[in-house]
């Protein structure tokens, strides 16, 4: 990935919050326009059944002296793409980002999102183990799945995943992260949970063939050298690019009922004594 072009939408996107009613009106078409056209504030204003002073207040919002600014701005997205310079650091960050979710997109296999969407559909207990950096991730998993109805919990203590096998059975998934699979704690915790009987999934970058002897699932991440020491890239992004993949296709099994649980777990939470 070696060309850049800087794009005006996120800016927009993060003062969203700060626009009145009509500046958001406004925001909404800029955001969402794929099409070139005569961008000129008399037409736009007649379009949107805005005023061309409107579109001047959200310009100087963006940042911009008014609107022919933001206009210029705005425009270079329909023009051909243009390199933009930056550092060598911003650049390596940036391409292995992109390297990792060109991995990610090859690795996908969308029979097994299917596969997992079911267990977690028919099981009654979700169990996430991670050390380190994949402990974070595990939490993140338990967030993200609590949010949306499943009865799920993030362990990240060695000695609480070995008490923790005393409780699971066959309706329970134990879910284990490794990035560079050769986290001990984790494989022996997967190979306990697979004695008494629970689905076993293993997220990990390296496909070894005894990992299926005590795993249902292989969820295989994108890597690069030195990923896993964290060095540069997080070694979590792989790890959320593959849970996001899965958790998209859970949501969609039962969409309507999951985002009215999603919705009402934050009301809860902003929910104010």
């Amino acid at each position: 990935m070696e060309k850049y072009e800087k794009n005006i939408i996120p800016k927009i996107e993060s003062l969203y919050s700060n626009f009145t009613p009509v500046e958001k009106n406004i925001a909404d078409f800029f955001i969402h326009n794929t099409k070139n056209m005569d961008f000129s504030s008399k037409n736009i204003s007649e379009k949107l059944y805005v005023s061309e002073a409107s579109l001047s207040r959200f310009s100087k919002k963006c940042g911009f002296k008014g609107y022919r600014e933001f206009l210029f701005v705005y425009k270079r997205s329909f023009e051909e793409e243009v390199p933009v310079i930056i550092e060598n650091c911003t650049k390596k960050v940036l391409n292995t980002y992109q390297e990792l979710l060109s991995k990610s997109y090859a690795l996908v296999d969308e029979n097994q999102m299917r596969r997992i969407t079911k267990l977690l559909t028919i099981k009654k207990r979700v169990y996430v183990y991670g050390r380190g950096s994949s402990g974070l991730a595990a939490q993140e998993i338990k967030l993200r799945f609590m949010r949306i109805g499943v009865n799920v919990e993030s362990i990240t203590d060695s000695h609480i995943m070995k008490m923790n096998t005393v409780l699971l059975d066959s309706d329970c998934i134990v879910i284990g992260i490794s990035v560079s699979g050769k986290t001990v704690e984790i494989l022996n915790s997967l190979k306990a949970a697979k004695a008494k009987g629970a689905t076993t999934i293993l997220i990990t970058s390296n496909n070894e063939y005894e990992f299926k002897d005590f795993c249902d699932e292989l969820l295989l991440l994108a890597v690069k050298e030195n990923l896993d020491n964290g060095k540069a890239i997080s070694p979590q992004f792989p790890i959320l690019v593959m849970v996001d993949i899965f958790y998209t296709h859970f949501l969609h099994t039962d969409i309507l009922n999951k985002e009215s649980l999603h919705d009402y777990t934050l009301n809860v939470l902003n929910d104010k004594d």
